[in-house]
């Protein structure tokens, strides 16, 4: 399982607080780095053959890339506020720096096609309202097929309240077929106080077992796999960035574990939790139960 369940500070390199690579994954094409900036401080660094978004998680900070300065306005943490983010294409050379420092997610993907620097403000991200009852669950939608434009990259946030669980019922996302992409996955935690936990099983033929207690800064890799539930345990809320790419078509389309599916169909005749939205953006939610 430790293959699998990354502590934060454990793969802590340069100036990277958090550095999965795909090399440092095992597999081809998902990548997550994330840099604390003190106040003033600057880092430069290349994205190589990877796009890469940087995306605040507590903090504001300058984005400097190709001759162009982005102000990312931030937010005060993930669990209050939707944040603004900057697009950066493979073989580019970027600069972070931050007056009062702050904590930054930079999810990638390695790819081919090389698209412009792009920056997006917190007030056009997505947010939506999935699933029902102790199912409920926040998503923001900031990078995913047909809200932004990336070659591999797909990413978005989940914010689970205490006591709900998300990543529910469990699904996959691991072969190209009629319904199902391909497609590798990290997720990054925080949690509000205390402990979460992720479940990730396989098949007999393609075996993964995780079971795993989480705390902020964890990450957990599923390159193959049903994965769900994420469990956010009561007195605590969760939060998880997922981080996804893979060889085929950029698309999210994943199949529920056959034995588990039926929870869906609960939900019809359920509220939303009211805890929702926890994080606020200036637009309204989409209440969508799906």
């Amino acid at each position: 399982m430790t293959d699998f369940h990354l502590r934060a500070e454990s793969t802590r390199e340069g100036p990277f607080s958090l550095c999965v690579t795909p090399q440092r994954a095992g597999w081809e094409w998902s990548a997550l780095r994330a840099l604390t900036l003190a106040p003033g401080q600057r880092v430069s660094f290349a994205t190589g053959d990877e796009e890469m978004i940087v995306l605040p998680l507590t903090g504001a900070c300058i984005v400097e890339c190709e001759g162009r300065h982005h102000e990312l306005h931030g937010r005060r943490d993930v669990f209050t506020e939707v944040s603004d983010f900057v697009y950066v294409p493979r073989d580019a050379e970027l600069t972070l720096h931050s007056k009062e420092g702050g904590r930054f997610a930079l999810p990638s993907a390695r790819c081919s096609r090389r698209l412009p620097v792009r920056y997006v403000a917190a007030e056009s991200v997505p947010v939506e309202l999935r699933g029902a009852g102790s199912c409920s669950r926040q998503v923001n939608n900031f990078a995913t097929p047909g809200v932004f434009e990336c070659d591999k990259l797909i990413a978005c946030e989940v914010l689970t309240p205490a006591g709900n669980w998300s990543s529910y019922p469990p699904h996959k996302h691991d072969e190209c077929r009629e319904g199902e992409t391909q497609l590798e996955e990290i997720y990054y935690y925080e949690v509000r106080g205390g402990m979460a936990y992720q479940r990730v099983y396989g098949t007999e033929s393609r075996p993964i077992d995780v079971l795993a207690e989480v705390r902020s800064g964890d990450v957990v890799l599923i390159p193959h796999g049903w994965h769900g539930p994420s469990m956010a345990v009561p007195g605590y809320d969760l939060y998880y960035l997922n981080v996804m790419a893979g060889p085929g078509e950029r698309a999210w389309r994943i199949c529920d574990d056959p034995a588990h599916g039926w929870i869906r169909s609960t939900w019809t005749d359920q509220p939303i939790d009211p805890r929702l939205p926890m994080a606020h953006p200036r637009v309204a939610a989409n209440r969508r139960k799906a």
